[in-house]
C-alpha cells in the first residue's frame, strides 16, 4: 500500500488548498438594498447545503488517506467525492442563474461570468471522477501514477480561476450577501476546511 498514501494525501492537501472557492464572503454593513438583499438570500439560501455537500466530499478524501485504505476504496471514495462537487458547483451556478443578475451596475455581466465559471468547474470535476474511475485499481504503480496525475489537476482547478466568483461578489454584492446568516454558515464552514 506505500504507493498510493502519499499520492492520496497530496490529492487531499491540493482539495483543502483552495478548491472550496464557496463564495468567499467579505466585507460587512454598508446601504441595505431590498432588492440586492433579496437576491442575496436567494443566492446564499441555495448555496448553503452546496456548500456542505462540497466539505463532506473533501472530508471523505481526506479521511480516505489513511494507511489501510485499498486502492478500490480511494477509488469509490474520490469518484463519489469529485460527482458530489461537481453536482454542488452546477447546482450553485443553477441558483446564481435562477437569481437572475443582482441589481448593481454590470449586474448581469457578473452573473453570467460567475455561471459559466461555476459550470465549468463542475465540469472539471465531473472530467475527475471519469479520469478516477478509469484508473487500474489492480496494478498498485499505475494506480499510484494515476492519482499524482489527478492530483495535478486538482492542484490547477482549486488555483485556477474564481475570477468572476470574485467580481460577482465584490461590493455591494459582497456586502449584502454578508448579511445573509446563511452565507456567513456556508463561510464558516467552508473556512472549516481549509486548514
Amino acid at each position: 500500500m506505500e504507493g498510493t498514501k502519499p499520492v492520496n494525501k497530496k490529492l487531499a492537501a491540493a482539495l483543502s488548498g483552495g478548491a472550496v472557492l464557496v463564495l468567499a464572503l467579505s466585507g460587512c454593513g454598508g446601504d441595505d438594498n431590498e432588492k440586492l438583499d433579496s437576491w442575496a438570500k436567494q443566492v446564499c439560501d441555495a448555496v448553503q447545503p452546496q456548500a456542505k455537500k462540497i466539505e463532506s466530499a473533501n472530508a471523505a478524501i481526506q479521511k480516505e488517506t489513511s494507511d489501510n485504505s485499498t486502492p478500490e476504496d480511494v477509488q469509490k471514495t474520490d469518484a463519489q467525492a469529485f460527482q458530489d462537487m461537481s453536482d454542488a458547483y452546477k447546482a450553485i451556478g443553477a441558483a446564481v442563474n435562477k437569481a437572475g443578475a443582482p441589481d448593481v451596475e454590470n449586474g448581469e455581466k457578473k452573473q453570467k461570468d460567475a455561471v459559466t465559471e461555476l459550470n465549468s468547474i463542475s465540469s472539471s470535476y465531473a472530467d475527475l471522477k471519469k479520469q478516477v474511475d478509469a484508473l487500474d485499481t489492480k496494478d498498485q504503480g499505475k494506480f499510484a501514477d494515476g492519482l499524482k496525475d489527478i492530483a495535478t489537476e486538482l492542484d490547477k482547478l482549486s488555483k485556477s480561476g474564481n475570477d468572476a466568483l470574485r467580481n460577482l461578489e465584490e461590493g455591494e454584492v459582497g456586502q449584502a450577501m454578508a448579511r445573509q446568516s446563511s452565507c456567513k454558515a456556508a463561510t464558516a464552514s467552508a473556512g472549516a476546511t481549509q486548514s
